[in-house]
């Protein structure tokens, strides 16, 4: 993975793990064991979910790009409807409190999404490939006009 791709994904998954830690504590207090384990499930779910989204999105962007802004509201949405699938088998469990799991999969996810669009917006990734310095022609093959003084 390119060091742009690693720096937002450890931009995003730090603030996502922290949001998980403070579930997991609340919910541990209000809910007891079985909080705090539904609390730590729900934050390794939205970190798998949405670190191999990232990967995937990254991937499709290099490989594919006149594809990245469909593949992204593709990836985005598919992500959406599998949490509420987790939510929906998860519902009665007794593994762990739902009630837990489910707000913090909601808040684990807001804030991936959150500080993934903080890492996008202050990341400085380039659009368009720069053409190679060494290049004196211009893109007609005739060379450039020279600025300043002719000698």
């Amino acid at each position: 993975m390119p060091s742009n791709d690693v720096r937002i994904l450890a931009q995003a998954a730090v603030p996502t793990v922290a949001v998980g830690a403070i579930a997991a504590a609340v919910s541990g207090v209000v809910a007891g064991g079985k909080g705090a384990v539904g609390a730590v499930v729900a934050t390794v779910v939205v970190i798998a979910f949405m670190g191999l989204g990232l990967y995937v999105l990254q991937r499709t962007a290099k490989s594919l790009p006149h594809l990245f802004q469909g593949m992204g509201l593709l990836l985005y949405t598919t992500q959406i409807l599998l949490l509420f699938v987790f939510l929906a088998a998860f519902k009665n469990t007794t593994l762990f409190n739902p009630r837990a799991f489910a707000v913090t999969l909601l808040a684990g996810t807001l804030a991936w999404i959150g500080a993934q669009t903080r890492a996008h917006m202050k990341s400085k990734i380039l659009y368009v490939e720069p053409e190679p310095s060494s290049s004196t022609t211009t893109s007609k093959g005739q060379k450039p006009a020279k600025s300043g003084h002719a000698s």
